[in-house]
């Protein structure tokens, strides 16, 4: 189970938002397992990634710069990144392949999508999981444009009302799209919010 799973969002916007999420496992390897998951965010930079986050002290944005992230890993961290295209997912798995970090490396996303860029790489996918969706009294929850923007935090730290002030902001002009989604990208705590897809969603919501 992974709490990237549960994104919303229609094929065309899903497109661009992958997630990796690296993990130890506890009392098995997770025992001086800091300088593999440090490695594990070098090749996110190195290939790109949109944002960066450690599931036990934060996002880039809490620790004050991605040089602090990776200067302060811990063991039994649980690190996360985004990117917004396949090119650079292949990239990434290549590269872990090569290092062979012997950790958990979940990566969600449309599953033909990853699929596809597993098999580029020689590797077949271990496990899927898929999202049941949601149930139960549906019709309370909020509209699905901004459904695709607050389940790109796993954790429901991004309101709907915080989401909603930014659409305003961008509307009126005070804030672009892209200064929005850095906004909302700073409570979600692991640092799973893609911003280049919440900036897209933002400004054609916003008509902009």
């Amino acid at each position: 189970m992974t709490h990237t799973l549960h994104r919303v969002g229609n094929r065309e916007n899903l497109q661009g938002d992958y997630v990796f999420l690296c993990m130890p496992s506890k009392d098995i390897n997770h025992v001086g397992s800091g300088p593999k998951l440090r490695k594990f965010l070098e090749l996110c930079l190195k290939n790109n990634c949109v944002t960066l986050g450690d599931c036990r002290k934060g996002n880039e944005f809490h620790q004050l710069s991605r040089e602090n992230m990776l200067d302060n890993i811990e063991d039994r961290a649980v690190v996360t990144a985004t990117f917004k295209d396949k090119q650079a997912v292949v990239a990434m798995i290549e590269d872990l392949k090569k290092e062979d970090l012997g950790l958990s490396i979940v990566i969600s996303g449309l599953v033909d999508e990853v699929g596809e860029c597993c098999s580029k790489t020689g590797l077949k996918m271990h496990t899927v999981e898929h999202s049941m969706g949601r149930w139960g009294k549906t019709e309370k929850l909020p509209p699905q444009e901004i459904l695709e923007i607050t389940t790109m935090c796993g954790h429901s730290m991004i309101s709907v009302n915080f989401i909603s002030e930014m659409i305003d902001e961008v509307k009126k002009g005070k804030m672009t799209a892209e200064a929005a989604a850095a906004e909302l990208f700073k409570p979600c705590m692991c640092g799973i919010f893609n911003t280049d897809r919440a900036a897209k969603l933002i400004a054609e919501i916003a008509g902009k």
